[in-house]
């Protein structure tokens, strides 16, 4: 989109590239919405050369503990049978994480933050290990 030239408020945005998606070559990582090919950094906003980006990981989850349905239905339909006893399972807790990890890759002046939900504790050590390894393709 082009402004006139005395428009205060309009900026030039940047040409679309001219490197067609296949000519990057396949994706080798995908985290959330950023596809990884070889030589780009492909988001909903735009291309980023992957060579001299530089990505963040931030963990904004954690573990929340709340009794289990399962035990909570047990508990109240054994009141009858067991006497109250059956209520004692309303002490079990399991941990479920809660929250997002945020991913950010910068490349010159541009950035993109993607927003991955955490359903359990190993997707975090999951997405640290990918973008570990794109760090080091974005390092050649």
């Amino acid at each position: 989109m082009t402004f006139p030239p005395g428009d205060p408020w309009g900026t030039d945005s940047p040409p679309p590239s001219a490197v067609s998606p296949t000519a990057a070559g396949p994706v080798i990582v995908q985290i959330a919405e950023i596809e990884v090919t070889s030589s780009l950094v492909r988001t909903p906003v735009g291309d980023f050369p992957l060579a001299g980006s530089h990505w963040q990981v931030t963990d904004h989850w954690y573990g929340q503990r709340r009794t289990p349905t399962w035990a909570k239905l047990f508990a109240f339909i054994g009141i009858c049978l067991t006497a109250g006893l059956s209520l004692l399972l309303l002490l079990y807790k399991e941990t479920v994480p809660q929250g997002t990890v945020h991913v950010t890759v910068m490349s010159g002046t541009r950035q993109y933050v993607a927003r991955v939900k955490i359903h359990q504790e190993s997707d975090a050590a999951v997405i640290n290990q990918q973008v570990n390894y794109v760090r080091s393709l974005a390092a050649l």
